[in-house]
């Protein structure tokens, strides 16, 4: 089977899942959130070296107050225990998204992951939090036209490397494959500049029901697709 060497995941489901089993939203956000470490295992078994999920969007915060707060401290005591996983997996943990809406407990918290795990060797996992790809363009842009005007960058036209160098997402591999959760067939303002190439699998499964069969699945299709640039 070829495996993809990065994989990005949208995370959908929760509160679905969690509706069928006569649950609150939040006990779906939980077993998601235990679902993100069995996943995160299965991937660097199967040889993925690359996982990024989308666990918090900027659109989210529309959600009611009760739930987004649920989310953010789900998400918090994560990034806590994540440091344990990190070190038992070996595994490099990055950040995505604008972290500066964030409260300060979780912007260290960040830092303190970022740092402990920044010379493991494994699974090289990505967290998009606070994450919109219109906003990440959109800063790698006002960033990059800053430089500009500061003299940093002098008589150089903008290229496409140059702005990827910006992008919250730069020293990354674009993904491989897509996968998006529990029906929904879009894109959610995810990775719209780093999907370009990329294939996409979509399954009815809820996140907290996607486990390492699943995952195999979607290699599976992904193996079987004869991907084609350029039109050859």
């Amino acid at each position: 089977m070829k495996i993809p060497n990065h994989v990005a995941i949208i995370l959908d489901g929760n509160g679905r899942w969690a509706r069928a089993q006569g649950k609150p939203r939040s006990f779906g956000h939980i077993a998601g959130a235990k679902n993100v470490e069995t996943i995160c295992e299965a991937a660097y078994d199967l040889g993925i070296k690359y996982l990024t999920v989308y666990a918090f969007s900027t659109e989210n915060w529309s959600r009611p107050k009760e739930e987004v707060d649920q989310l953010m401290g789900l998400l918090s005591q994560y990034l806590k225990n994540c440091l344990k996983t990190a070190k038992k997996n070996n595994m490099r943990v990055r950040i995505i998204g604008d972290v500066s809406a964030l409260n300060s407990e979780m912007q260290e918290r960040i830092k303190s992951l970022e740092e402990a795990t920044k010379d493991y060797s494994g699974l090289n996992f990505t967290v998009a939090l606070n994450y919109g790809s219109q906003d990440e363009i959109l800063r790698a842009v006002n960033r990059l036209k800053k430089d500009i005007e500061s003299g940093i960058l002098k008589g150089q036209e903008i290229t496409k490397d140059m702005l990827e160098a910006y992008l919250d997402t730069r020293g990354l591999p674009d993904p491989d494959l897509m996968i998006r959760t529990s029906g929904e067939m879009r894109l959610s303002n995810f990775l719209l500049w780093q999907l370009a190439y990329s294939e996409f699998y979509f399954t009815e499964v809820p996140w907290p029901a996607f486990g390492k069969e699943e995952l195999i699945k979607a290699l599976s299709d992904y193996s079987e697709r004869d991907r084609r640039f350029g039109g050859v």
